[in-house]
């Protein structure tokens, strides 16, 4: 609308000074070499008008005689760029196909129509990639580096290559620069973090992290700046107590619910003559993760209690997340030290039908230093060799005493408190159950009777997929004890050889 209105007061413009020009007519005179050309002002305005015109055309037609050569050279080039690119996008479609053939041929071709080109150098590297031809790849990559524009892009492809040979100095190398080039390049950050944690540089994995904080997420950030403090916080430990506590506090307030983090907090503070500061962090971590490092923390929260005192505070910890496995079997650990064997018995009465390893274990020693049984000792233990697994620190299908802060392949925070057969997908313990073959007929148990077979008239049905069988855990009974379920008050023969305890005692030693 703007420029109708431009236009309109321009032509506007223009016929009010034509008509201006016309209401005054006057004569224009040149005299030159005896020559007089006299003319009207209107005329003399077009011939002037003219005349620049045609000035203008011939200059462009000189502008164009003296241009032509670069112009025609600007036409072939861009015939040449239009044919490069063509041969870069018939090559990584091939790369992207698993054509070999085609993708070396565009490459050489991209190579030669547009040399130094980033998408030619790219497509030569990937294709020398495919082939498996490293120098080639690193040749190219290393050229990209020379150029602000795919310095990243040429970093990055060297710090795959020296993986894949296993020059971890090299690709250690490669994501430093590339994490100073641009500090916000996520694998980079990863990288030189990753580096630093299989050091054990946590100072260095702290600045490494800072430095890639644009590039996460805030609570993953929060998370793994939690897990480099804990883990700078148990190397200070032994050193700087008061570091270490700090350090872990600081573990705590981003990631409450970091067993580790809770559990040395808790140390240092009651420690430090803080229990009720203590208290607050470990029940906090308890609710969101009951775990029994957090409760052992909580069991020593005061130096020189009874071990009355501590069962009584093990039951307070324990209340707080009602019909937990961890929480019963804290009390129960409490209730036999403090030789409380119904409240230890009591607390592990849920889990006795289906007991885990830990569950078997601790009642063995509830056996033994209740009664000396070791009838029952021995029943528990054998329940315990066959009972399910306990959740464990796991990482990379490997199982620590202990948390670590890095997972054996170098992935920080990796390990998980769970079962380790979890990791493939096993649910719930399966012991000493054979399903039929889908082929086989099912056996008759033994105590069927006639009427239970099918009856010869009846009409064939196919069989239907047997129902799931639950998981039996066999009791075996020792040979001198007559088996927790027999009624008998009496209490066994005990044996006289000390080889035999020793053996049970080691034997409950894997099980703790």
């Amino acid at each position: 609308m703007i420029q109708i209105i431009l236009f309109l007061a321009s032509m506007a413009v223009i016929a009010a000074g034509f008509a201006w020009i016309a209401d005054r007519p006057g004569e224009v005179a040149i005299t030159w070499m005896d020559y007089r050309i006299e003319t009207s002002v209107m005329m003399a305005a077009f011939a002037i008008a003219a005349l620049v015109l045609v000035l203008m055309l011939l200059w462009s037609i000189v502008r164009a005689v003296l241009h032509s050569p670069e112009q025609v050279s600007l036409f072939f080039r861009h015939r040449r760029a239009i044919k490069g690119y063509l041969a870069v996008s018939r090559g990584l479609i091939a790369i992207g196909a698993g054509d070999l053939r085609l993708a070396r041929k565009s490459a050489d071709e991209a190579a030669r129509l547009s040399p130094g080109d980033p998408l030619a150098l790219l497509l030569t590297a990937q294709s020398a990639q495919m082939a498996g031809d490293r120098s080639t790849a690193e040749r190219a990559f290393r050229e990209m580096t020379r150029r602000d524009e795919t310095k990243i892009l040429g970093l990055r492809g060297l710090y795959i290559e020296a993986q894949r040979r296993n020059d971890a100095d090299a690709a250690r190398l490669a994501a430093e620069e590339a994490a100073k080039v641009r500090p916000a390049v996520a694998w980079a950050g990863q990288a030189v973090l990753d580096y630093r944690c299989a050091a054990g540089d946590w100072t260095g994995a702290l600045d490494a992290l800072d430095h890639m904080k644009a590039a996460l997420e805030k609570p993953d950030y929060r998370r793994k700046r939690a897990v480099l403090l804990v883990a700078r916080a148990q190397a200070l430990e032994d050193m700087d107590r008061d570091a270490a506590r700090t350090l872990a506090l600081e573990s705590v307030k981003l990631a409450p619910d970091l067993v580790p983090a809770a559990a040395l907090a808790g140390r240092r503070l009651a420690e430090s003559g803080e229990p009720r500061k203590a208290r607050k962090i470990l029940e906090t971590a308890w609710a969101v993760n009951p775990h029994p490092d957090i409760a052992e923390s909580y069991a020593d929260l005061r130096l020189g209690d009874s071990a009355r005192e501590r069962l009584a505070r093990m039951e307070r910890l324990a209340g707080k997340v009602p019909g937990q496995l961890e929480g019963a079997l804290a009390v129960a650990r409490a209730a036999l030290d403090a030789r409380e064997f119904a409240t230890a018995r009591a607390a592990l009465a849920p889990y006795l039908s289906a007991p885990t390893r830990r569950v078997a274990t601790l009642m063995a020693d509830i056996e033994e230093t209740e009664h000396g049984d070791e009838g029952r000792v021995r029943e528990w233990m054998t329940r315990a060799m066959r009972a399910s697994g306990d959740p464990v620190w796991t990482a990379d299908g490997v199982v620590s005493e202990r948390w670590l802060p890095v997972s054996p392949n170098g992935r920080l925070d990796g390990f998980e408190w769970r079962v380790p057969l979890a990791e493939i997908g096993v649910t719930r313990p399966v012991i000493e159950v054979v399903a039929p073959a889908p082929d086989s007929t099912p056996i008759a148990p033994a105590e069927a009777k006639p009427a239970d077979k099918p009856r010869k008239n009846a009409k064939s049905k196919p069989l239907s997929k047997p129902p799931p069988v639950e998981p039996v855990i066999p009791l075996v009974h020792a040979p001198d004890d007559p088996g927790l379920d027999s009624g008998l008050d009496r209490d066994p023969v005990a044996e006289s050889s000390t080889s035999a305890s020793d053996a049970w005692q080691r034997l409950r030693q894997f099980f703790r």
